[in-house]
């Protein structure tokens, strides 16, 4: 099931995550993904700070896969009009961002992302309480 080289604490990461995947609404999921990328940059970050240049490189490239294919795929802009709109240029920015930062060694750039995808991440929270977000959430299951 799972590559002989994987120690038992991936096994189980993988698992952990498969399994709150599958059991949880498309808001957890988006939640999910923030926690994704905030992660990968922080990586990055680490790596940057380390001098090591191909780890930084895969961390920025999964933080930016995470943006462009999950958060931003996710976008409905038949539903979410303009504000949709501008998110999907935030997402095309924090992309440009993570890009430079990678060829640049800019921790600015990698913080600055990652202050974005929090302030995100907070409000995507917070409407988690709404009581419409909760009924669509119960209606998709």
């Amino acid at each position: 099931m799972y590559p002989s080289t994987a120690s038992p604490a991936d096994a189980y990461t993988k698992v952990g995550i498969e399994t709150g995947v599958s059991g949880a609404s498309p808001h957890k999921l988006i939640l999910m993904l923030f926690d994704g990328a905030i992660m990968a940059i922080g990586s990055a970050a680490r790596q940057m700070q380390a001098n090591q240049i191909a780890e930084k490189g895969q961390s920025i490239s999964k933080a930016i896969d995470i943006i462009t294919n999950g958060l931003e795929a996710s976008l409905d802009m038949k539903v979410e009009g303009e504000l949709g709109a501008r998110l999907s240029a935030l997402y095309e920015y924090m992309c440009a961002r993570l890009l430079h930062a990678g060829i640049k060694n800019d921790r600015a750039a990698l913080d600055e992302v990652a202050g974005l995808l929090a302030e995100l991440r907070s409000a995507w929270e917070e409407i988690a309480d709404d009581p419409a977000v909760l009924s669509a959430n119960n209606a998709r299951r």
